[in-house]
């Protein structure tokens, strides 16, 4: 049977965006085989020079620009942005991540693309959004975790605020703003107009904080820190052992009742505390100092055997180094090798989209700084001549 085409075989993007949210989201549109030209300023983008650089190139910069290629364009000037509409009007994606206003003022917004190129889809990730009272101020992850509430419910109760480990505002944006271009080529598909998309950082935490608003909007009050805890279900957190934790899920009745046996309390299942589902939520901190004087006797492994056994959800708590050691992560191919020219023999992460017949493409490196500039302007059209030209006028390097 034929290889079937790459899913988005055929479709052009220019990802003119830096450091985490933009370049993941246009990642994840060149691993499922769109081509993406990463237009990069002349000093590139700054995560090229993040921990671990080898000249300009850096392992954080290869983790969410692979299979990108790289071309150097000077929008600060006339002829650096008249090479980027050019390119703008063969496209049909454009993703860029400056502050609102920023790509109007250099005339390479979405009015004045989408003139030239009705069809075009223009993704603009940003801190704030591109409408609001705060929509001029920039937007990092860490501003926006604290913004959208999710540092306020992030820690242990009564500690200090705390930012979740991963950058889920920068990643929830990225993700929410590729949704967005695949519902605005399903679009453009039937009506064959293209649109606008606007995602930003703080949107995507608030949008992520599902159970948070859920216990605001109920009147139940202004959700706190609860640890590893879960605001609607207990059992359902990180519980002590005698050699450290594992993370228990008894989030239901059936669950719940089974744990109690396996515990040697049955009657734990009996109690008015513990009757249903909201009074163990209510009493989610004395049930987990019951379930712990019990566990903290034995080691994880014992209970996670023991657990496991009994068909109740449990884990252990892994570092990253057991991660990437973990037989079902290896098995799943969320661990990559590739060969880099600068940065030599690489493990980067896979693809957590799984396609049966169309699979991304993880195997790609990340380009090198300006690596595709002549190639690309040559596809483009430009002669030998006009390129050089450019290169003189500091409109590409």
């Amino acid at each position: 049977m034929p290889k079937s085409p790459a899913a988005l075989a055929g479709i052009r993007v220019l990802d003119v965006t830096q450091v985490m949210a933009g370049p993941f989201c246009a990642m994840m549109l060149a691993d499922l085989g769109a081509t993406v030209i990463k237009v990069e300023p002349p000093a590139g983008d700054s995560t090229r020079q993040m921990p671990g650089a080898a000249g300009t190139d850096s392992p954080s910069f290869n983790a969410v620009n692979r299979g990108k290629r790289s071309i150097v364009l000077n929008l600060k000037t006339a002829e650096g942005r008249a090479v980027f509409a050019g390119l703008a009007q063969s496209s049909d994606i454009v993703i860029e991540n400056y502050r609102p206003g920023v790509m109007s003022s250099l005339g390479l917004d979405y009015a004045a693309l989408s003139a030239a190129n009705p069809r075009l889809i223009y993704a603009s990730i940003s801190g704030y959004g591109q409408t609001g009272p705060q929509r001029g101020k920039g937007g990092f992850d860490l501003i926006a975790q604290g913004v959208s509430g999710i540092m306020s419910i992030t820690g242990e109760p009564g500690g200090a605020p705390v930012k979740a480990g991963v950058p889920v505002t920068d990643l929830g944006a990225g993700l929410f703003a590729l949704v967005g271009i695949l519902a605005a080529l399903e679009h453009r598909h039937r009506s064959g107009a293209g649109q606008q998309i606007d995602t930003s950082l703080v949107d995507a935490g608030v949008a992520l904080s599902v159970w948070e608003a859920t216990e605001y909007f109920s009147g139940i009050g202004v959700p706190t820190a609860l640890g590893s805890a879960h605001r609607m279900n207990a059992p359902y957190q990180a519980i002590r052992c005698a050699d450290g934790y594992i993370t228990l899920g008894a989030a239901n009745e059936r669950l719940f009742r089974r744990l109690c046996g396996v515990l040697g309390h049955t009657e734990w299942g009996d109690e008015t505390s513990f009757a249903d589902n909201a009074s163990r939520v209510k009493n989610r901190e004395p049930l987990a100092a019951l379930i712990e004087s019990i566990t903290v006797a034995r080691p994880r492994a014992h209970w996670l055997s023991l657990l496991e056994a009994n068909d109740i959800p449990c884990g252990p708590i892994n570092d990253y180094a057991q991660v990437f050691a973990d037989p079902q992560v290896l098995a799943r191919e969320m661990v990559v090798e590739t060969d880099h020219p600068t940065l030599g023999h690489m493990r980067t992460l896979g693809s957590p989209i799984k396609l049966s017949a169309t699979p991304p493409d993880v195997s790609r490196r990340a380009p090198q700084l300006g690596e595709h500039t002549d190639d690309v302007l040559s596809d483009a059209g430009y002669s030998s001549a006009e390129i050089a030209a450019l290169r003189a006028a500091g409109a590409i390097a």
